[in-house]
């Protein structure tokens, strides 16, 4: 298909280049309507959201606007409401407008998209379709949001031009978290629509955008329920309980927290039965049709309204102990009654938990001798036939398979990379003796001499190409830096914690892979030694990575262990090399951009701040913590508080009210839960530092700014030395605050000696008048009181709480 695409799209390239969505309509204002329409605000679309008028009104709701509107405006309420949240930041829903389809239809008109998302009725959305043929312009996108019903068969009445533009948009709960889009065309299809919507879904709605045929559930869901179903068949077989099912499918395998059952239960048994039976009645060819067998057990939940988290019960059951703890029941199987849950232990995850990377952590599962060894093996048997051959039948091309996979599913590898990490060729020759033989294009790609589906050249990812038995470079992938690609070359520098790559044009970009990429000793050496090699022979750094997380800040237990020991010269030195490793990233003669996305904690907050420019993923959830570990940012966190607090005090404010403001971010260890709240709380700087909405983008678009700042003839900043800061005005009034609050019992004593701390550096000390001071006087009052905290025991308890728990301990 996407030669096709290619070809038809060189005449239609100005056409496709030239479209643009400004307005957006949603009708539907379900959980996937409302929650859509929310993501198309999130990225600066005007978003009109549309639903049916209620159809039990009074005469006089007849009459009233807000009555007719009840369904659509409850609707974006509860989604306003729910956790997490829809929106990037909650002024952005300023941009949604609502109404209904009786009223407003009329306001589809100017819009560039109209999306659909009514509830999966082939009768009702044609009916739906009908009135938007009445309203829409010519060349309007027109798309159902459907998860499984035929896109073509939405096309009856239909205009040519609307057939044109017509295609399924199929989003994952939820919009704004789950990466896929599954862009599913009918043969009427515009291909310059198409590509265009490949393309936008990339670049504007940070999706993994995957080509699907109109296939039965397309791809994610013909392939991740298939899963499923062979995972619960397992179960059977081999007689394990849902908790053991779900310890061997969770992140020890590459699979999310919510694992397998946890996952029916969150997304609701009756949505599973309903996809599984379609798939059953859809697919008379499929092969492996029988594993869409509904099991018994699972028919009797769904007859009790046993249906996951909407009914408050499914394979698991929140309830509450004597004592008032939370309390988790499992389901048992064979007597269907609740029971409290194990934990499970299986010698295969023991051996296979300290293995950090996840192809290696799968060869030490597949290989283990036990039960859960046997699992895995018979699991990945029965996936890897299934997948091998899906193709072409779901699509032409298996990295669609492994992309729908990962971004639908949370996968963290697909299932044919999940092969190549195992071996192609041995997987092959034992599945095929355990009776579960590959489709036969496997055999011959392996004949001919091609060991693997995927490979890396020059920073670039290749695949399998059937058709064409070569590899080729993943398609829609060429704006991608994705640092597994250079780990066939030898990296630039590289210690224990941290790597140095050349991502190319002179540019280099230094990755962290300590646990939970904290930062210690080895990644400190890795920022000054990239600096160092950067200002020696290239144009900038980046710093970044592709983990799922940036960086949980500094290395807790170094500085717990130093501190139980008294070792406080030691502790001195090692937060002055933070310190200093951080002002060098600051005042380095190249420019260094760094990139945070997912946590971006305590000191990954600190280095971020301290970048000439941050490019960040929209989803990062970053703040300065430390006051949870009853400690305070050291790391120039609480000085670069106070100097953005001075610079943005105005003549004719009350600069009491914005330090406040600032201190209060670190004294409630505020987070924001996305790159646009870092703005509201002043940690990125709205005229400087830059938002990316697909992290697939994240570190291309890092290099990009790294090589602008370096066309633009940049100059290395200078330390400040006029900063305002307030003394002993501001200090006294925060401590009269902190006092108040701890006589009123809303923190404890020692909560209070925290905050005076941090009141006292942020205020420049006990000064009697405001003055003007350098960053490194900020600084060194911000590591005197970080060491004088650390000599505090209720300090320690809370460190060793946060190491112990990951919670932070209220003392």
């Amino acid at each position: 298909m996407e030669a096709v695409l290619e070809q038809k799209n060189k005449a239609a390239g100005t056409q496709v280049r030239n479209r643009h969505i400004k307005k957006v309509a949603v009708l539907g204002s379900g959980v996937m309507g409302s929650r859509i329409a929310c993501h198309f605000a999130n990225i600066g679309c005007d978003v009109v959201l549309l639903d049916i008028v209620p159809g039990n009104l009074s005469d006089a709701e007849k009459g009233q606007k807000s009555a007719r509107n009840r369904i659509v405006d409850a609707a974006l309420a509860a989604t306003l409401k729910s956790n997490p949240a829809s929106l990037y930041d909650s002024a952005m829903i300023s941009r949604v407008r609502t109404g209904n389809f009786d009223d407003d239809m009329a306001l589809i008109a100017d819009a560039d998209w109209v999306l659909e998302a009514v509830v999966e009725n082939l009768a009702i959305k044609k009916v739906v379709f009908e009135k938007v043929e009445a309203h829409r312009k010519p060349g309007t996108v027109v798309s159902s949001n459907t998860s499984g019903i035929p896109i073509h068969q939405m096309l009856d009445g239909r205009s040519a031009d609307f057939r044109k533009h017509f295609v399924g948009t199929h989003f994952f709960n939820p919009p704004r978290y789950m990466r896929l889009l599954e862009i599913i065309p009918t043969p009427e299809t515009d291909p310059a629509l198409v590509s265009f919507l490949m393309s936008y879904g990339s670049l504007q709605l940070g999706k993994t955008t995957v080509l699907c045929n109109d296939t039965p559930a397309f791809i994610a869901n013909r392939v991740g329920v298939f899963s499923m179903m062979t995972i619960i068949g397992l179960m059977n077989e081999m007689g394990l309980t849902i908790e053991e099912v779900d310890a061997l499918t969770g992140p020890i395998s590459g699979r999310p927290n919510s694992a397998t059952f946890r996952t029916a239960d969150v997304v609701g048994l009756d949505t599973f039965i309903k996809v599984a039976d379609n798939l059953y009645s859809d697919c008379p060819a499929d092969e492996s049709r029988e594993t869409f067998t509904i099991p018994e057990f699972v028919r009797r939940m769904a007859a009790n309204n046993w249906l996951g988290d909407k009914t408050g019960q499914g394979f698991y059951k929140k309830t509450k102990g004597a004592d008032g703890s939370r309390v988790i029941l499992a389901l048992d199987l064979n007597t269907l009654e609740y029971r409290e849950s194990t934990k499970p232990r299986f010698d295969a995850i023991k051996a296979a938990k300290p293995v950090d990377d996840l192809r290696k952590r799968l060869r030490v599962l597949h290989r283990a001798e036990d039960k859960a060894g046997e699992f895995y093996r018979q699991a990945s048997y029965r996936i890897s036939r299934y997948v091998s051959n899906r193709i072409p039948e779901v699509a032409e091309a298996l990295y669609k398979i492994d992309d729908a996979l990962r971004a639908g599913f949370a996968w963290e590898i697909g299932p044919f990379d999940a092969w190549d990490a195992l071996g192609v060729r041995e997987t092959v020759e034992k599945m095929t003796a355990a009776g579960y033989a590959p489709a036969a294009w496997v055999n011959e790609m392996l004949a001919a001499g091609h060991e693997s589906f995927y490979k890396a050249e020059g920073g670039k990812r290749l695949y399998y190409s059937i058709p064409d038995k070569a590899y080729k470079p993943v398609p829609g992938t060429e704006g991608f830096i994705i640092l597994d690609n250079y780990r066939s070359a030898s990296p630039v520098w590289s210690n224990s914690g941290a790597t140095l790559h050349d991502i190319g044009d002179g540019v280099v970009c230094l990755e962290f892979h300590t646990k939970m990429n904290a930062i210690g000793a080895e990644v400190l050496e890795g920022i000054n030694k990239s600096i160092q090699l950067a200002e020696e022979n290239y144009r900038g750094l980046v710093i970044g990575n592709d983990a799922s997380t940036f960086s949980a800040g500094a290395n807790l237990m170094m500085m717990l262990m130093l501190a139980m020991e008294q070792e406080f010269d030691e502790l001195s030195m090692a937060i002055r090399m933070f310190q200093n490793t951080v002002a060098r990233a600051r005042f380095s003669a190249i420019p260094v951009v760094v990139a945070p996305h997912g946590l971006t904690l305590g000191g990954g907050c600190e280095l971020s701040m301290h970048a000439d420019t941050v490019v960040a993923a929209a989803e990062t959830y970053i703040g300065l913590v430390e006051v949870g570990a009853g400690l305070i940012p050291a790391g120039g966190g609480t000085k670069e508080f106070a100097l953005r607090a001075a610079d943005a005090y105005r003549d004719g404010d009350v600069e009491l009210n914005v330090l406040q403001e600032y201190l209060l971010n670190i004294a409630q260890a505020k987070v924001a839960t996305s790159a646009y709240e870092a703005y509201n709380l002043g940690i990125f700087r709205r005229n400087r530092d830059k938002v990316v909405v697909n992290q697939d983008r994240l570190l291309a678009a890092a290099k990009e700014e790294v090589l602008a700042l370096d066309r633009a003839g940049y100059v290395k900043p200078t330390p400040r030395t006029d900063i305002k800061v307030l003394g002993r005005s501001a200090l006294g009034s925060f401590n009269v605050a902190i006092d108040s609050m701890m006589r009123a019992s809303y923190i404890s004593a020692h909560d209070a000696l925290i905050a005076r701390k941090l009141a006292y550096v942020i205020c420049g000390g006990d000064l009697t008048s405001p003055q003007l001071v350098s960053e490194q006087y900020l600084l060194d009052l911000e590591r005197e009181a970080f060491l004088s905290l650390l000599g505090e025991k209720k300090t320690l308890e809370r460190v060793q709480h946060i190491l112990q728990t990951g919670k932070p301990l209220r003392n």
